[in-house]
Formats: structure tokens, C-alpha cells, sequence
């Protein structure tokens, strides 16, 4: 009886890049391809305030910490397969179709999370070796070199 008066908690998201709370309106759906295949993502990553020292001693001298550091972060990313809920501020990072995004995102709070579609899952599969490697490489040795004075 007493359920029948309760109210329903509302569904709660973040954004898994900056933790930031979500609504629906602001909320799109993303896979950890399309996450690790951004320069601009990369570019982004490795300057923030909280990398930008490696990324000096990266660019500067070479520094071998720095540079596990830096392949420590592209793993952080790049391991686990999966759909990430982002917020529609970080869009400009991606190059992706945002209404699709978007659509998938709707479709996903709806269901308060627990549906996602396997493609977005499933994403890495549909990287070759050699594009993943790519895109490694320019996240490891690459990202964040034009904000640096060497």
C-alpha cells in the first residue's frame, strides 16, 4: 500500500568524462572507439592541468615516467569496451552523428541505464590492429605537443 503512494527516485547519470551530473537533454551516447579515435580528445586530455606536467617533460626531455604515464592514460580509456554517457559540452571533441548520439542516449535514460545498444559495446572489435595502434601513438606521443614550448 505504501508503495503505491511513494514517489519514483528520479534516474541519476554523470558524464564518465568529467563525473559532472546529467539531465536527459544533455546527455548522448558514445562507444570507446569513438572516444579514442579523437585527436581532439587526446589533444584535450594531455593538457589538462592535471597532465600538462607530463606532457612538458614528455615533449621536453623525453622523460621515460612521463611517457608510461602517458600510455597509463590511453589505457584508462582504450581498455575497457563499452558505451560512455558523455554531455553535450564535450561534443565538440568528437566527430560523430550527434542526433544518433543523442537518439541512443533518449532510448538509454529511458531505460534507466540499462539498455545499450551491442555495437556500442562492441566497438574496439571493429578497430584493425594497425588503427588502433595509430591512434595510440598519436595519444601517447603526439597529443598536446602545439600547447608545449619546447
Amino acid at each position: 500500500m505504501f508503495s503505491l503512494f511513494s514517489k519514483k527516485k528520479k534516474f541519476k547519470a554523470s558524464c564518465d568524462l568529467s563525473g559532472s551530473p546529467l539531465e536527459r537533454e544533455s546527455a548522448y551516447l558514445v562507444s570507446t572507439a569513438q572516444i579514442i579515435s579523437s585527436r581532439k580528445f587526446w589533444d584535450n586530455i594531455m593538457t589538462e592541468p592535471d597532465t600538462m606536467t607530463y606532457t612538458e617533460a614528455y615533449f621536453k626531455s623525453g622523460d621515460q615516467t612521463a611517457t608510461n604515464i602517458r600510455g597509463m592514460i590511453f589505457k584508462k580509456y582504450a581498455d575497457k569496451d563499452r558505451a560512455w554517457v558523455i554531455s553535450d559540452s564535450h561534443l565538440h571533441l568528437f566527430d560523430i552523428d550527434e542526433s544518433a548520439a543523442k537518439t541512443v542516449a533518449n532510448d538509454w535514460w529511458d531505460s534507466e541505464g540499462k539498455e545499450v545498444p551491442q555495437e556500442l559495446e562492441n566497438s574496439l572489435a571493429n578497430l584493425d590492429e594497425h588503427s588502433f595502434e595509430e591512434i595510440k601513438s598519436y595519444a601517447v606521443k603526439e597529443a598536446g605537443r602545439r600547447l608545449v614550448q619546447v
